[in-house]
């Protein structure tokens, strides 16, 4: 039987074939009678295995930051009332295969918070934890339910910026889209920017400061 050797892997600099360097570094009277070519077999499929573990990695810690929305945006309305919602976070809505946008009215900012339908659903496992006929889930209801909508981009990634987030928010002209790690939010540009400045005036009265 003539022996299958691996023939695209080559040393760098000296060409030598892998499986050489293998039966040198592993000769047959050292390796308790293994052939050198199953020794050399076992350190390729050691390599692959460990390429195939590091990219793994790589693409975990790249798609997990990937499917997060982060950072702001401000763009501006056209003439019919569309806004185009920043590259980056079509892009994560692509990777996490959102087809139907839920829109909520936020319960504290002037906002409207955009997401997938993850989002409907956190809110309604808190609303069903309750007992259905308690304030507590009732209010929740009205501004779940009650305050919001399911939309959808066009084909160029706009969104209709509607009387339901103008009134809420206040836009007028442009729109700041506002990342909020699992959901996006549609913010008056001027508002978010206080929001924002109080936010962290808020964290620097606590901070500690050196000596």
């Amino acid at each position: 039987m003539v022996p299958c050797y691996p023939k695209l892997t080559l040393r760098a600099g000296n060409q030598v074939p892998f499986h050489r360097t293998v039966s040198e570094r592993f000769p047959r009277e050292e390796a308790d009678g293994v052939p050198a070519i199953w020794a050399s077999r076992l350190c390729l499929l050691a390599r692959v295995f460990r390429s195939r573990f590091l990219l793994s990695n790589y693409l975990r810690r790249v798609f997990g930051v990937m499917s997060r929305f982060l950072s702001n945006a401000t763009n501006r309305i056209d003439a019919k009332g569309r806004v185009s919602v920043p590259a980056p976070f079509r892009a994560v809505l692509a990777q996490r295969n959102v087809q139907e946008l839920y829109c909520l009215q936020d319960f504290v900012f002037p906002a409207v918070s955009v997401g997938g339908p993850d989002l409907l659903e956190r809110y309604e496992r808190q609303i069903a934890s309750a007992d259905p006929f308690s304030p507590e889930a009732n209010a929740m209801s009205l501004l779940v339910h009650g305050g919001g909508v399911y939309m959808r981009l066009d084909a160029e990634g706009r969104l209709m910026v509607t009387g339901f987030i103008r009134d809420f928010t206040g836009i007028t002209t442009d729109v700041t889209f506002v990342g909020r790690s699992d959901h996006f939010q549609l913010w008056q540009p001027q508002a978010f920017h206080e929001a924002q400045a109080a936010a962290r005036d808020g964290r620097t009265r606590f901070a500690v400061r050196p000596q």
